[in-house]
């Protein structure tokens, strides 16, 4: 604003109430239609055929995600699962227990960044020894700080999916389980409707 900036486009604020620091319009978009039409594609999933989903669960990986989990697995007709966990210390996370069913069933953990990805690979871990038959991740940002990548490489995570709003440092580049959407479409139509 400062600079001169009348309008703001995001994708996918930490917290939605970032908007009321702006005294301009801000369009708030998320990952969602992208990620959507992958994990659709990816897992077989019809849109509109109640039985295409019942395999899969999608997981929070904590209870702040629920909201997300829960709008992701409504419009999948996916089952959902909340990983309860308590925090021991600054960026470190214990998983306690999961709530739902993920017994035999592709788990798919959604969550809106990865940052060490602790809370994401012990969640993982936690949905694979309740029962799921295999693991996925969906992120929006990945910030991938510190030992991130590393713990991915050596987490039970099929695929890791992310976006392209952070360009990927090179050990991310280089991994056999990172990919990336690109929401490039997403923003340019929001660019081009506004």
């Amino acid at each position: 604003q400062a600079s001169g900036a009348d309008r703001m486009i995001s994708m996918e604020l930490h917290a939605g109430q970032i908007q009321g620091f702006f005294d301009v319009p801000v369009d708030h978009l998320f990952a969602m239609p992208v990620m959507l039409e992958d994990i659709r594609s990816r897992f077989g999933i019809t849109a509109g055929d109640k039985e295409s989903g019942k395999d899969v669960v999608v997981v929070a990986p904590d209870a702040g995600g629920v909201e997300r989990a829960r709008a992701y697995a409504k419009r999948l007709r996916a089952g959902l699962a909340i990983i309860d966990k308590r925090r021991t210390g600054p960026n470190v996370a214990q998983v306690m227990h999961i709530v739902g069913d993920v017994e035999g069933k592709r788990a798919i953990l959604i969550d809106d960044m990865i940052d060490t990805a602790g809370t994401l690979t012990q969640g993982a871990k936690a949905v694979v020894d309740h029962g799921a038959q295999a693991v996925w991740a969906y992120a929006t940002h990945p910030v991938f700080s510190g030992p991130a990548v590393a713990r991915l490489e050596e987490s039970l995570f099929r695929e890791v999916v992310v976006t392209n709003t952070i360009p990927l440092g090179q050990a991310a580049q280089d991994s056999k389980k990172v990919r990336v959407l690109s929401v490039a479409p997403l923003i340019a139509e929001a660019i081009t409707r506004v």
